[in-house]
């Protein structure tokens, strides 16, 4: 705009030259109407206004996980065009070579060509029928590993049950010799018959070596 405003400055002019443009009617303006700003804008060197002269622009903020799901779908539609234009350029590649081959009729180099590509594919097939049997192995030796590992709890948990069975029995015996509302009377009755001391002392080899009488 400076360019323009330069040219529209008032400067010698020639007073014929001058009257001429005017014209006898009102004196039009000296500038055109598109070198000044319309309904007062600002130009670009005008000083920010008061009221915006602290503002600080912020970007909106973004949600982590929407941006996070924004960025994977960017990189897959990525990865499938970069894929499709990998496939698109290796036919076009493809079908060049094979119009060049068939302009010079170089029948040697097609054949040679079918010749590598059908090792190519012999040699694909045998790699896979070595990565099956591979995966093939590998999964027997899983099911093999984890039959061993259910055999290894099984067998845990039947020496876990007969130690309880035994444990059960035994607590069975010894409940023979618990003491019931039936049997009070007679074991109160065979205590006193039977009075027993344990007020005794003993050496370091567990034999009593003093015992008090009983009153």
């Amino acid at each position: 705009m400076l360019p323009a405003l330069r040219r529209c400055r008032p400067g010698p002019v020639p007073l014929p030259a001058l009257a001429a443009a005017l014209g006898p009617g009102p004196f039009p303006p000296l500038c055109p109407a598109w070198a000044v700003p319309a309904r007062g804008r600002k130009t670009r060197h005008d000083p920010p206004a008061k009221s915006k002269a602290g503002r600080v622009k912020l970007p909106p903020p973004v949600d982590p996980e929407e941006l996070l799901v924004v960025l994977e779908r960017y990189r897959q539609h990525r990865l499938v065009l970069s894929a499709l234009r990998a496939e698109f350029r290796a036919e076009v590649l493809q079908r060049k070579r094979e119009e060049r081959l068939a302009a010079e009729g170089s029948l040697e180099e097609q054949e040679e060509h079918r010749r590598l590509m059908a090792w190519n594919e012999e040699e694909n097939a045998r790699q896979r029928a070595r990565r099956e049997e591979r995966l093939r192995k590998e999964e027997e030796e899983q099911k093999r590993r984890k039959a061993e590992i259910a055999e290894k709890q099984a067998r845990k948990m039947e020496a876990f049950l007969e130690e309880k069975e035994k444990e059960v029995l035994q607590l069975q015996e010894e409940a023979k010799n618990f003491i019931t509302p039936e049997n009070l009377e007679a074991r109160i009755e065979e205590c006193l018959d039977n009075p027993r001391n344990y007020n005794f002392a003993i050496d370091k080899d567990g034999r009593i070596v003093k015992r008090t009488v009983l009153s």
